[in-house]
C-alpha cells in the first residue's frame, strides 16, 4: 500500500492544523435532530456521491485504513484523488472522518467532515483541512485551487444540509 504523502498525520482529528500549510474551516448547521441523519450519510460516503463526488473505495464505512479514490469532473477530464482514511469516531456527540492524500492526489494533506452536537444540542457539520499543492496541477492552479477548497467544503455543507431536510 502507498504512504500517506504528508506529515502531520490526524492533525484534522483535533483541529490544530499545522503552521504552514492551506487551512480550510467550513461549519454549517444543521436541522434540529438531524445527528444520526447526518452522522451516517457521512460515514457511509452519502453525503460526497448525493453531491455528485464518484466515490471508488474499499468499504461502505469509513474506518481507519479504509482507502478511497474520490472523482470529480466528467469523462476524459474527471480527476482521480487517492485517500486513505487516517481516523474515524462515531460516539454520542461526534461522527466523521479524517483522510489523507495517496501519491496521485493533486494535493498533499488532510480533510475530515464531521458531524457534531454542541452543548446546547445544535447540529453542526464541518470540514476541516489543511494541504499544499501534490504537483503541478495544484501549483499551477494557485489561488484558483485554495478556492477550490473552499468551494468543495461549502458544497458538501449545502448538500447535507439538503440530505437531512429530506428526512
Amino acid at each position: 500500500m502507498p504512504a500517506l504523502t504528508y506529515p502531520h498525520v490526524g492533525a484534522t482529528r483535533d483541529g490544530r492544523l499545522p503552521a504552514g500549510w492551506r487551512h480550510v474551516r467550513h461549519r454549517v448547521r444543521l436541522p434540529d435532530g438531524a445527528f444520526a441523519a447526518a452522522g451516517a450519510a457521512v460515514l457511509s460516503w452519502r453525503v460526497h456521491r448525493a453531491a455528485g463526488i464518484r466515490m471508488d473505495t474499499d468499504a461502505a464505512r469509513a474506518e481507519p485504513g479504509v482507502r478511497v479514490v474520490s472523482r470529480l469532473g466528467v469523462g476524459p477530464l474527471r480527476m482521480a484523488a487517492p485517500c486513505q482514511v487516517v481516523w474515524a469516531v462515531d460516539d454520542a456527540d461526534r461522527a466523521g472522518f479524517g483522510y489523507g492524500t495517496l501519491p496521485g492526489h493533486p494535493a498533499r494533506g488532510e480533510e475530515a467532515f464531521v458531524v457534531g452536537r454542541d452543548a446546547v444540542g445544535r447540529v453542526w457539520f464541518e470540514v476541516v483541512a489543511f494541504s499544499r499543492p501534490g504537483g503541478f496541477l495544484m501549483r499551477a492552479a494557485g489561488p484558483a485551487g485554495r478556492l477550490f477548497q473552499h468551494a468543495y467544503a461549502w458544497w458538501l455543507g449545502r448538500t447535507l444540509r439538503r440530505l437531512c431536510a429530506r428526512r
